[in-house]
């Protein structure tokens, strides 16, 4: 393939897609390239396997540390598992591809994409989603796209494309659009409280780009000579499909309509009616057209039971603009909250449910020290709130192996987490590392919004000072031709049979995090728009249902939780309270039994179950980082004597010389005949030399400064 290079520019920012000079053996391959990050994205088509009725569509990210000028740590030094932000950009590429891939296409592809080189301003996540739109394309499979993505930042009032960092970092919004020439496909969004109409500007402005973008690639594969494939469905006889509708559409809408009806007892009349559809094939003739079509594939059946009920399911929303289990389009399922569900050795928890869904979250407090140290590109180094979602199999029913979480619990766990951060309180004022784990108890639909309610209420019940609570909705779309009909706090079956996944947190005053995934090849702006409005009021009424049971923070915590206190030291003085080797700290661990964490700016946090000990080891450091000045008294202790003098410490780990001239005020022949090791002495400073050593005196001292001295001492 000839080498060619497209550059496209946007705010001054130029992205640039070289071809033909990588990974010729791959079926596809692009550098992308913005700044000093560039990706390079493979794309690689096998021929499918037997059995599969599915796409078998394999997303891999990979980050390479020398993309950084980094080595790996370790014993190995080379790189091991995946971090989690490596998989969640895995799932970035993955979820406004797989969309675009006919649905009847069952080869194995595989896209991967890899950092080979990355500055600390450009994010390789977007890069890496266009470019495998590009590898596609180039790898001749079928694909309607071309796709393309977009990160969207908010700087002041200005919106910006494709944002730094630090950008990021100091502005009030994350946002990433991904589009098809049909409009957007996929959105992901972290912003602090950002009004419902600003959120919907902002997808609108990174749309515009989108769309420049996916035109240099067509301008690139026209150049090039390729053309997208858009390979015809395989046709399909009609015999079996019509029977199955003939046989069963009457029975479906029957229990489609009993509204009543709980998932499982729903799901069991549905697999009854399948199974009476087995029974009447079993009965055909062996040379039937329908049961030859059942013998030559033997999922034909089921796949074709399930298009059935989908379309009925779909047809009763459109047409009658009712729901499978009675509700109005625009109506939350019954919400039941609590708090304090479990003993209180735990820190907080939260139970929040909705219809059938139930997530039971939990809080954990620790000390600085618990962060999470980050080893992968990303220019930030740990994390101090962690949110993990787990999601077992007896939630849906069902056995399977357990196993490390998958990527769709570590994607929820991320949503739910950008979602809470823009409420935490900051550092400074509430040290702690927080980590909440959602226990999915029981699912049925937008268990990644259960989250973040009941996490909500667990960080409330643990009395984390959160600026405001957040609460989440799921919405779903049914689209048939020009008609569309938006569904609220969607369950189950609408969200597996219907066209849109579009979960939407916040709190009152705006919306914190945004997650759309499509079905269907985009969406215009309209719609979505459509669907971010129609969600605030089902999110308010959650949240009203959620403050009912607990309204504000408790003001106290579990007396389990570890208590923190932090204060400042001059960075100088770390040493000094570390010790030779960590001696002092490790006694003032040992004598106290607190937890002492430093950091470089001379932050100091100490952490106890008891807050007399931690406040004893706070006493301790501050003494050894105490500053004499001439004319300060203190108790001390002489520690040892020369002929010249005596040494006391009058601060846990500072001592100073007592010259023998300044143990009387007469003549003394023999230091020990007015100290010994181990005397209790008041001393006063008389001077800091020049070298920063102490000379003491126990001459010219006031009883009321000899009694003041006694009493710190006491109080120390």
């Amino acid at each position: 393939m000839q080498e060619i290079e497209k550059s496209i520019s946007f705010d001054g920012r130029d992205i640039k897609l070289r071809v033909g000079l990588l990974a010729p053996q791959a079926g596809g391959a692009v550098l992308v390239q913005s700044g000093e990050t560039a990706v390079l994205v493979t794309a690689t088509r096998a021929a499918g396997r037997e059995g599969i009725d599915f796409l078998p569509l394999l997303v891999d990210y990979e980050e390479r540390l020398y993309a950084a000028g980094r080595i790996p740590g370790g014993f190995l030094r080379r790189e091991g598992r995946p971090p989690e932000r490596a998989t969640l950009i895995s799932r970035l590429i993955d979820r406004p591809m797989r969309p675009l891939f006919p649905q009847w296409l069952r080869d194995d592809i595989q896209i991967v994409a890899t950092t080979l080189s990355m500055d600390e301003q450009v994010p390789p996540d977007v890069l890496a989603a266009t470019g495998a739109s590009v590898a596609v394309l180039l790898a001749k499979i079928p694909f309607n796209g071309p796709m393309a993505a977009v990160r969207v930042g908010l700087v002041g009032d200005d919106f910006v494309i494709n944002p730094t960092y630090k950008e990021v970092e100091n502005g009030d919004l994350d946002l990433i659009v991904a589009g098809s020439p049909d409009g957007v496909i996929m959105v992901e969004a972290g912003a602090n409280q950002l009004p419902e109409a600003d959120m919907i500007e902002a997808i609108d402005f990174g749309y515009e780009v989108v769309q420049d973008l996916i035109q240099a690639q067509l301008d690139l594969i026209k150049e090039l000579g390729i053309e997208i494939v858009k390979e015809p469905e395989p046709e399909t006889d009609p015999t079996l499909a019509t029977f199955i509708e003939e046989k069963t559409s009457a029975a479906i809408k029957e229990v489609l309509k009993q509204f009543s009806l709980t998932k499982p007892e729903r799901d069991e009349k549905l697999d009854a009616i399948k199974a009476e559809l087995v029974t009447t094939i079993d009965g055909l003739e062996e040379d039937h057209p329908v049961k030859v079509a059942v013998a030559a594939n033997g999922k034909a059946l089921g796949n074709t039971y399930k298009s059935v009920t989908k379309k009925l399911m779909r047809q009763q929303i459109i047409d009658e603009k009712v729901r499978v289990d009675g509700r109005k389009l625009d109506e939350v399922r019954p919400i039941y909250c609590q708090v304090g569900l479990l003993p209180e050795r735990v820190h907080g928890t939260g139970l929040f449910q909705r219809g059938l869904t139930q997530v039971m979250s939990v809080v954990t407090l620790g000390t600085p020290g618990d962060a999470q140290m980050m080893d992968d590109l990303h220019p930030d180094e740990e994390k101090r709130y962690l949110h993990h979602y787990n999601f077992p199999p007896y939630s849906v029913g069902e056995t399977r192996p357990m196993r490390s979480p998958g990527r769709r619990e570590i994607g929820h766990g991320a949503l739910a987490e950008r979602a809470l951060v823009p409420v935490l309180p900051p550092k400074e004022d509430f040290p702690y590392v927080i980590r909440v784990v959602s226990e999915v108890l029981s699912s049925n639909g937008s268990t990644s919004m259960g989250s973040v309610c009941g996490s909500t209420l667990s960080l409330m019940d643990a009395g984390v000072p959160i600026t405001k609570p957040v609460s989440g909705a799921a919405m779903g779309l049914i689209k048939e031709g020009d008609e569309v009909r938006i569904l609220t706090d969607i369950q189950g079956i609408e969200d597996f049979l219907g066209d849109m996944d579009f979960k939407v947190a916040g709190t009152d005053s705006g919306i914190t995090a945004l997650q759309m995934d499509m079905k269907i090849t985009g969406l215009p702006i309209k719609v979505i728009a459509e669907a971010i409005n129609q969600a605030k009021p089902a999110r308010l009424h959650i949240l009203e249902k959620m403050l009912a049971t607990i309204d504000t923070p408790r003001t106290t915590m579990s007396k389990y939780a570890p208590q923190l206190i932090t204060f400042k030291i001059d960075p100088e003085m770390i040493g000094m309270v570390i010790g030779p080797g960590g001696k002092k700290i490790k006694a003032i661990t040992e004598q106290t039994g607190a937890k002492v964490d430093i950091n470089d700016d001379g932050t100091v946090t100490v952490s106890c179950l008891s807050g007399e000990k931690a406040r004893q080891a706070k006493s301790m450091i501050e003494a050894i980082v105490f500053k004499p000045s001439a004319g300060d008294v203190f108790v001390g202790t002489v520690m040892r004597v020369i002929p010249i003098g005596a040494f006391v410490e009058f601060m846990p780990g500072q001592e100073g010389m007592i010259h023998i001239s300044q143990l009387a005020d007469y003549r003394v022949a023999k230091v020990e005949d007015e100290v010994n090791v181990g005397d209790e002495v008041i001393v006063k400073v008389r001077e800091i030399d020049g070298r920063g050593r102490v000379n003491l005196t126990r001459l010219n001292i006031h009883p009321d400064e000899a009694a003041a001295a006694r009493a710190a001492a006491a109080a120390r």
